[in-house]
Parts: C-alpha cells; sequence; structure tokens
C-alpha cells in the first residue's frame, strides 16, 4: 500500500502487500518482498534487497554508497534477510569490489543509530544494539550480541553465539560461544546462558568451557592450546567450530583478562 506523499521510482520492485509510509524514498533498482513495511521517511537507495516481513523504521537509510574513499561507483548491493527489523536512523551501506554486497541476515535486530559499514556480512539471528558502529569487512556470525555504543574494528570477526559488553572497542576477533568485556576487550567466559536459552546440552557448554580453560586460563600460548584441544578433547561440531574460528582468524583473538588488569583495576577503585 503506497502512499502519495511517498516518492517510488517507477522501476522499483514493491511487492504488493508491502506498507510504504509517507515521506518515504524509494529509488530505482530496489526490491521489497511480501509483507514488509516501511516507516515514514526512510530513504532506501539503489542496490537494495530487503526480504519479507521486515520492519524499516523512520530514519534509515538503507543501501547508501560506501564510505571508502577506494569506490569507484561499481554496482553492488544491501541483502537483508527475512523477519529483520532496523529500528531509527540505522545506517547501512552498499558493498564495495571487494565483495559487491553487505548482507543482513534473517531475524535480526538492529537497533537505533546502528551504521553497518560496506561489505560486512551479518549472520541470522544477531542482535545490534543501539549505537553500535561496525567498520567495513567485518563477519558477524548467527545468534551474535554485540552491546550498544560499541565499536568494531574493520575486518573483524564475531563468533557465534557470543556477546560483546556495551561501550567495547573491538580490535581483535571474538571466538564463538564466549563473552567479551573491558578494556582492552578481553575474555571474561563462556555464555552459557546464552547457550542454555537455545538448547545447549550441560554436556556440550561443559566441553565449550574445558576448551575455552585451555585456551584462556592455563597459561598456554594459542598454537600449545590449539594441539591440547585437538588431542584431549573429543570432536563435536562446537569444538571444531572453535578451532576453525581461531586457525582462520586474521586479526588475532581476544586476549584473556590478565592478573596485572586485575591488580590495576583494583588500586583504581
Amino acid at each position: 500500500m503506497n502512499q502519495p506523499l511517498a516518492y517510488v521510482h517507477p522501476q522499483a520492485k514493491i511487492a504488493k502487500n508491502v506498507v510504504i509510509e509517507p515521506f518515504v524514498n524509494i529509488e530505482k533498482n530496489v526490491e521489497i518482498c511480501d509483507g514488509s513495511w516501511i516507516g515514514s521517511n526512510v530513504t532506501i537507495m539503489e542496490g537494495a534487497r530487503i526480504g519479507k516481513n521486515c520492519r524499516v523504521f523512520p530514519g534509515a537509510v538503507i543501501a547508501a554508497i560506501p564510505q571508502d574513499l577506494k569506490f569507484q561507483g561499481e554496482e553492488s548491493i544491501v541483502r537483508i534477510g527475512d523477519n529483520t527489523t532496523i529500528r531509527e536512523y540505522v545506517t547501512i551501506n552498499r558493498g564495495t569490489k571487494a565483495s559487491y554486497e553487505t548482507v543482513i541476515g534473517n531475524n535480526c535486530l538492529l537497533m537505533a543509530y546502528v551504521h553497518v559499514a560496506h561489505d560486512c556480512v551479518i549472520g541470522n539471528n544477531v542482535i545490534l544494539s543501539n549505537c553500535c558502529n561496525l567498520a567495513g569487512h567485518i563477519f558477524v556470525d548467527d545468534y551474535a550480541i554485540i552491546g550498544g555504543l560499541s565499536a568494531v574494528h574493520q575486518f573483524v570477526h564475531v563468533g557465534c553465539h557470543s556477546m560483546v559488553s556495551g561501550g567495547s572497542l573491538v580490535r581483535k576477533d571474538v571466538p564463538p560461544y564466549t563473552k567479551g568485556a573491558r578494556e582492552p576487550l578481553s575474555y571474561v567466559g563462556v555464555n552459557s546462558i546464552g547457550l542454555r536459552r537455545r538448547g545447549f546440552s550441560s554436556d556440550q557448554i561443559g566441553q565449550i568451557q574445558d576448551i575455552y580453560r585451555i585456551i584462556y586460563l592455563r597459561g598456554y600460548n594459542v598454537t600449545q592450546a590449539m594441539n591440547i584441544i585437538e588431542a584431549d578433547i573429543e570432536a563435536t561440531q562446537e569444538r571444531d567450530e572453535i578451532l576453525s574460528f581461531i586457525q582462520q582468524s586474521s586479526r588475532g583473538i581476544m586476549k584473556g583478562y590478565s592478573g596485572k588488569q586485575q591488580v590495576r583495576e583494583k588500586i583504581d577503585i
């Protein structure tokens, strides 16, 4: 249902039951699927692909060109999955020739003032809290949660089922199933509450905790820890996910929370 006060380019492909509120601007080369709602004052620019039953709240800007000086006008897109909610004043930029697309998965929640830069890939069931800012080329895997006012460095990888504390500066990769907090961002435990809510068994969570004790609490370097885990921990999907993530990490994983940091924290208090 199109409002007469909205502008929809004649070449845009809009499903019949999409609701478009007043003062929306939709450019050419845009596709919006069944059941989606586009709130007032939303701007949807060339290259947007919005899935079914999405909600885009007032002031959001989808598929603006990248804020990357290397961008040369190449054709690229923003792809947003089904059942995703994009709250007020979120900005999502198109991809560059690095991948030609920025991707947001299914069932995601991007809270107000989130920014997702070019060539990011956000998985399914991800929550980006208010004012979270993602630089370019970032991967956020399924069920990850990044707290409000966090800033994530380009090329960082945030693993599945992980949780990053609000106000964090994320400079290193965050391994799957973990919680990251403090400054600099450090391992502060396994996201056991989130895992229980999503149906992980006590045995699965226990094994994940055993793996991260070896990585972070036993004094091994990463290579030593990986060798011990491969030799001593039963092969499971979760174990292999962790090992693969660390092996493929280009920026290195976040560090453990050291005793020196704890002493410094007590002195500051």
